[in-house]
């Protein structure tokens, strides 16, 4: 007959050094990838899935079908960030942004400063990149902007509902290190 060995004694945390001046971790997403975070009114998110097949992989970046927004898609743009670069805070009149993280690492936040809308001064951060796809839906008068967190250059694909006008562009910054957007938006970028 073999002798069992007794499981080793779990301590109570609160007989931990330093565990009083810890926090707990919440989960950023359900089991299936989905944000839990409460979206900003108008903010969609998907998280995309590489399909692989012999030559190769596969990522839709976007699809009328999932229904995340009616506005068209007229125009496509690739944008690199140098890595540390922050691009914010944009803001559009008429614009319908789409925002799908092709390469590297990003951190994509939205801010709602809406004074009418229901989720006015809501903040939305996203974490996406190559090895986290997914594509951001912002409406119209939801600030956004984002940082490369990571150490190589990355691109974002842009689909606006509105053929950028060279002449007079649907495009206002409050540039993000600003007095007024320190005031305005609370947050701090990683």
């Amino acid at each position: 007959m073999s002798k069992k060995t007794p499981a080793p004694a779990i301590s109570p945390l609160e007989q931990v050094t330093g565990f009083s001046s810890a926090v707990p971790v919440l989960s950023m997403t359900t089991a299936d990838g989905e944000p839990l975070q409460r979206l900003i009114d108008g903010v969609r998110f998907r998280s995309a899935r590489p399909i692989s097949h012999r030559s190769g992989h596969l990522t839709e970046a976007f699809r009328l079908d999932w229904g995340l927004t009616e506005a068209p898609v007229v125009q496509v743009n690739l944008t690199i960030t140098f890595p540390g670069k922050i691009r914010g805070w944009g803001i559009h009149r008429k614009t319908v942004d789409r925002l799908f993280a092709a390469s590297g690492s990003f951190c994509i936040v939205c801010f709602d400063g809406r004074r009418e809308s229901l989720t006015h001064g809501c903040i939305n951060e996203f974490l996406v990149g190559e090895r986290n796809q997914g594509l951001i839906v912002i409406p119209t008068g939801v600030y956004h902007g984002w940082k490369n967190i990571g150490l190589d250059e990355a691109a974002i694909i842009s689909m606006p509902s509105q053929l950028y006008n060279h002449e007079g562009p649907d495009r206002w910054e409050l540039p993000w290190d600003s007095d007024e957007a320190r005031k305005l938006i609370p947050y701090q970028w990683p």
